[in-house]
């Protein structure tokens, strides 16, 4: 199994924090898809503000719709998500 050094939550500081504060505040837990960027704040903020666009911006596609399509896929590519 390959492993990813990741700062562990409590010893980030700064844009990291931030980061992990809100995604406790929004989840409760800091989510291993997240965790996994934490080498890289500024990637996982671009990513974390990708993944809300894309999630719950404007779209033709209801919220539902996105997370079934989410879903679909990742049951497809035998991905837990």
């Amino acid at each position: 199994m390959p492993w990813i050094r990741q700062v562990p939550v409590t010893e980030a500081t700064g844009l990291l924090k931030r980061l992990f504060d809100a995604a406790i505040e929004r989840a409760g837990r800091v989510w291993h898809i997240v965790h996994i960027m934490s080498v890289n704040p500024p990637v996982m903020d671009t990513s974390m503000r990708f993944y809300a666009t894309l999630m719950k911006g404007p779209s033709p596609l209801s919220r539902a719709q996105r997370e079934l399509l989410a879903t679909v896929t990742s049951a497809e590519l035998d991905c837990f998500y």
